[in-house]
């Protein structure tokens, strides 16, 4: 058999199966949500971490990213100084001064048989005295030193193309297309660039008083020195801002001193009062518009490898891409699209595999939002109704598969179709529907899954039956205890993922009934169904002010006088607050008017023929106690659940209470 020859490579995005796909993705936050995370910290701690699926897939988190941008950075920091900032300037320098020193020196030699001896002794001797008075800061003496005429000829090449170095160095670092433009600046240059300068700054003042930018016009104008401009203002003065960083950041690490020369080396190196004003204007009106600290970072150095002025611009311009990979990773936290030049940064930095990680991230939460689980309110991503309900639906698919898994739940219920008639129409079976099974579209769903294969076999999912048409309505009020032993014992998880079952078991299989959730601790609160996703035991405070509770109950179900009403509590403890007016009273252990006060709320309950069904995740002296005076003076039922089958035995019951009453 010929050998079979395979390539690989690394990924870049393109191929198709090796990560987690978006319903692992909202899975997982599904099961973050039922343990007590609102949505947006959900989504932020999973983008944060990372996770993988149930194939062992891997999809890399955010924190991952940023400790890479941390390590680059501290490993930049760990390896230069900044010490040497003008050494290579100054020993140019030095250089220069020397070459025209000995210049002068040999033609006051020259001058000594001259018949002109004392003129041009004194004209060497006052250019002597010119380069004696220079300032011995490089920047300073590089300033002056523009007004002294050279008598060396190569000496005034020298120091014309050092001031040229400069100028682009420093002129680059503010606009990178304009440094070309600029390499030899003549006169003409110079006001052309102060006239852009000056239009550039008008554009920022309207666009800053709220006035039409005027955008195209100044590109008509002046797009041949930006060739690569982006499409908007916004991101064209975020590219300005980015090129302004490098030299801004160096000017904020500088001691007052070294700040002075780098002042004096720009002033220097741009010869133009007036272009040196326009440009100090420009950098005061992008900081004005800047989200971003426009000074740029200050970044503490303490290598031994020192920098010379171009290389500490080099590096402050990978510090600041750094920093920039740094805020678009963090605005990816809140799901925001990153522009795909920033992709491109991080593909350079990190390489290809974070690149790519990043990617996926961004087109999972999209594929959410296109399936309309996901929307953006401004910087935000939150559920939709949509979402809530998938969330809710995975709440009852997790339950239904542990009751058929283990067959809790299997007990006679009732008559089967018990006061509803069989519908027209059918519908995948879902846990709850009586089983008026349709067996010609059961079978054919067998069929297509089976792909040919013998024998025929059924799957959970295979499943049809008629649809019918309930005649009996309930009313019910979900009580959850949100005080804060819930958490401590790590009830909520089971406590909230149960709501979230009921409420979707309601909304898909009794959709005339109405589920009405209110949450107690030292006061009781209703909290509307669609909001359960967004649950957290945030509260944290003590108190069982189930009194409370029952009053809140009591005038939601007043507003249904037909059908069944019924009041499902689920907590852990006795009740221990009650109210004294519209003050919450809390004592442990629980006071006798405590108990009182919550039991004549039961027997208002039972007055108005509402059944409490309670659901007890705990046992001790003062439960036991109130429980059987609760269960005599009303016709509900009590059950002491352990935490993991509290969505069996609620969910359970609930159905059965409806074939009971139908």
């Amino acid at each position: 058999m010929a050998a079979v020859r395979q390539r690989y490579s690394r990924w870049d995005g393109s191929q198709d199966g090796e990560l987690p796909d978006s319903g692992e993705l909202f899975s997982r936050l599904a099961e973050d949500v039922f343990h007590g995370w609102d949505f947006e910290s959900a989504l932020r701690r999973l983008l944060s971490q990372g996770f993988k699926d149930s194939q062992g897939r891997q999809l890399r988190g955010l924190e991952d990213l940023l400790d890479q941008l941390r390590e680059q950075r501290q490993e930049k920091l760990e390896r230069y100084n900044l010490d040497g900032l003008f050494k290579d300037i100054e020993e140019r320098l030095d250089r220069i001064l020397q070459k025209e020193r000995n210049t002068l020196e040999e033609r006051a030699q020259q001058a000594a048989g001259s018949e002109h001896r004392q003129l041009l002794e004194k004209l060497t001797q006052s250019r002597l005295d010119q380069l004696d008075a220079l300032p011995p800061e490089a920047g300073s003496a590089i300033r002056q030193l523009q007004e002294y005429e050279f008598l060396d000829q190569a000496a005034g090449q020298d120091f014309q193309q050092l001031l040229g170095e400069l100028r682009r160095n420093l002129i680059e670092r503010h606009f990178e297309d304009l440094g070309k433009a600029v390499q030899n600046l003549g006169e003409q240059d110079i006001g052309q660039l102060r006239q852009l300068l000056s239009d550039l700054n008008q554009m920022l003042e309207r666009h800053q008083r709220g006035e039409p930018p005027r955008y195209e016009e100044f590109m008509d104008k002046w797009g041949s020195y930006f060739p690569d401009h982006p499409d908007n203002l916004e991101a064209f003065l975020e590219q300005l801002r980015q090129q302004m960083a490098e030299l801004n950041s160096l000017l904020e690490w500088a001691s007052p001193e070294t700040r002075q020369q780098l002042e004096e080396i720009m002033r220097a190196a741009l010869s133009d009062e007036e272009l040196q004003e326009q440009l100090a204007q420009l950098s005061r009106l992008l900081g004005q518009t800047s989200p971003q600290n426009p000074s740029g970072s200050r970044f503490p150095f303490f290598g031994g490898e020192e920098l010379d002025l171009p290389g500490a611009l080099d590096v402050m311009g990978e510090l600041q891409q750094l920093d920039s990979l740094e805020r678009g990773i963090r605005q990816a936290y809140a799901g925001q699209e990153l522009p795909p030049e920033l992709l491109e940064q991080m593909a350079e930095s990190l390489g290809p595999d974070s690149a790519a990680s990043l990617l996926k991230l961004q087109e999972l939460v999209k594929e959410l939002e296109a399936k309309g689980q996901l929307r953006r309110e401004g910087a935000r991503l939150e559920l939709t109704p949509q979402g809530v309900r998938k969330i809710g639906q995975k709440a009852l698919a997790d339950i239904f598969q542990h009751l058929s898994a283990d067959g809790f739940g299997s007990h006679p219920q009732g008559s089967p179709g018990g006061g509803a008639e069989v519908g027209d129409d059918s519908k995948p079976y879902q846990f709850g529907d009586p089983f008026n099974l349709d067996v010609e579209k059961t079978l054919m769903n067998a069929v297509r899954h089976s792909d040919g294969s013998r024998p025929l076999r059924l799957a959970v999912d295979d499943f049809e039956v008629w649809e019918s048409e309930r005649s009996v309505q309930t009313s019910t009020v979900l009580m959850l205890d949100m005080s804060r032993s819930m958490p401590l014992r790590g009830y909520f998880y089971a406590a909230k993922k149960m709501a979230l079952a009921l409420n979707s078991l309601i909304r898909t299989q009794y959709p005339r009934d109405t589920l009405y959730v209110v949450g107690f601790s030292d006061y009781a609160r209703e909290i509307s169904p669609t909001m359960l996703a967004q649950l957290s035991y945030s509260e944290y405070v003590y108190g069982t002010n189930m009194q409370h509770g029952l009053m809140l109950a009591r005038r939601l179900l007043h507003r249904h006088r037909a059908g069944n009403r019924q009041i499902i509590i689920v907590s852990d403890g006795e009740p221990t607050a009650h109210m004294e007016g519209n003050q919450a009273v809390f004592m442990y252990p629980p006071l006798p008017e405590t108990f009182q006060k919550t039991l004549q709320e039961v027997r208002h309950c039972t007055r108005e023929g509402i059944v409490i069904n309670t659901f007890m995740l705990e046992s001790n002296q003062y439960l036991v106690q109130f429980i059987k005076q609760l269960t005599r003076q009303n016709r509900g039922r009590v059950f002491f659940v352990s935490p993991d089958r509290l969505g069996d035995y609620v969910l359970v019951d609930y159905v059965a209470s409806r074939s009971r009453s139908n």
